[in-house]
């Protein structure tokens, strides 16, 4: 699917649904849905994006799944049957993250904290640092483990996968992916 420019502005401000269900045991935390994630209706839908090779590549899942045109509901499936969730901190569309407000970024952590609460995966893996900072009123966390509120649920920040975030290299993000499936007992190949 092709978008013009002027065709992506019309999504902003949309949302799209969490794909979770209550057998996740890996829950994915996203910024918020760009406007192509918005416009498919599929997480992290842009061809550039890295989330989806990254998954691959670490071995969470055995094919690599193409959400530019959407997400195939095999593929929904799978993910599921696996145990594998995606949700948002901030379920607003946006061109960039940086389109945020701190206040919206604290509201979604709220929003999170209810999820976590609900559904109770064993890992839930926020990505991207600045984002879980704001979202959980921790200036000084490091990327990796977190010290979790939660009883059952270790929480982590790994890597963003955008291509904005252009510090993190695919192996890189394949190994903090891989990292955080085997801690919530998800096998990889």
């Amino acid at each position: 699917m092709r978008f013009t420019r002027d065709e992506l502005q019309r999504f902003r401000g949309k949302t799209l649904p969490d794909l979770i269900s209550d057998e996740v045991r890996l829950l994915f935390v996203g910024i918020n849905p760009g406007l192509r994630t918005a416009a498919v209706q599929a997480h992290f839908a842009p061809r550039g994006n890295r989330f989806w090779p990254a998954l691959h590549r670490a071995g969470i899942t055995d094919r690599l799944i193409d959400a530019s045109s959407g997400l195939a509901p095999a593929d929904r499936n799978y993910l599921l049957r696996r145990g594998i969730g995606i949700t948002n901190l901030v379920e607003r569309a946006t061109a960039n993250a940086d389109e945020l407000t701190a206040d919206e970024l604290v509201e979604g952590g709220r929003k999170l904290h209810r999820t976590i609460r609900r559904f109770s995966p064993r890992v839930v893996a926020v990505l991207g640092i600045t984002a879980y900072r704001l979202a959980f009123g921790d200036r000084g966390a490091k990327a990796g483990k977190q010290v979790s509120p939660y009883p059952a649920t270790e929480l982590w920040v790994v890597p963003n996968p955008s291509g904005r975030n252009a510090h993190a290299s695919l192996p890189g993000l394949a190994a903090a992916y891989g990292e955080v499936a085997r801690a919530a007992g998800i096998p990889t190949r």
